[in-house]
């Protein structure tokens, strides 16, 4: 499954046929439109809302399901790359309709290095217009310091995203 692009392992564990959901146009927010604000809480139960990150680069993606294949595999190029991240000050938050229990799991399981967000309602994935029938789609944001969505990225390569974002970014 390696390279695989978009959605289709995640979306057909949870049963979505692949060809449905790569069918459906991606209805995502505009580059250039204000980040819509969210306050829940990360794999921890602590709190977490964007405003926590005003003045920094945040790199928000949504992703179907825990410890998927495809959904691990983009999760560890984040962690692969957690140093770039770092040294560029760039936050980067993982968000599914998980809850806290399997987040918090799905991080120890591979040692991944930031913040997952508790999405259990849909409330942010349908605030991101991201919502899939019950999970979230595949679609990354970047989003400014002032809050601003700079980068949508919705064809997502899940073993190469982390240098994709970082691509996107330079």
């Amino acid at each position: 499954m390696g390279g695989q692009s978009s959605y289709g392992y995640c979306a057909g564990l949870i049963g979505q046929s692949s060809k449905q959901y790569l069918d459906a146009p991606p209805m995502t927010l505009s580059v250039g439109t204000q980040a819509p604000n969210f306050s829940s809480t990360d794999e921890a139960g602590q709190p977490v809302s964007l405003a926590d990150f005003k003045g920094k680069t945040v790199v928000m993606y949504f992703y179907p399901k825990d410890d998927t294949p495809g959904c691990t595999k983009q999760a560890c190029s984040f962690r692969d790359a957690e140093a770039d991240y770092s040294s560029k000050d760039i936050k980067v938050l993982g968000v599914s309709m998980d809850d806290a229990t399997s987040h918090q799991a799905f991080k120890e399981k591979y040692n991944l290095p930031f913040t997952l967000v508790v999405d259990k309602d849909g409330a942010i994935t349908k605030a991101y217009d991201v919502e899939g029938g019950g999970y979230a789609k595949r679609v990354t944001y970047i989003i400014d310091g002032e809050g601003n969505i700079s980068h949508v990225m919705d064809s997502v390569q899940t073993a190469t995203h982390a240098a994709d974002v970082l691509a996107a970014l330079a």
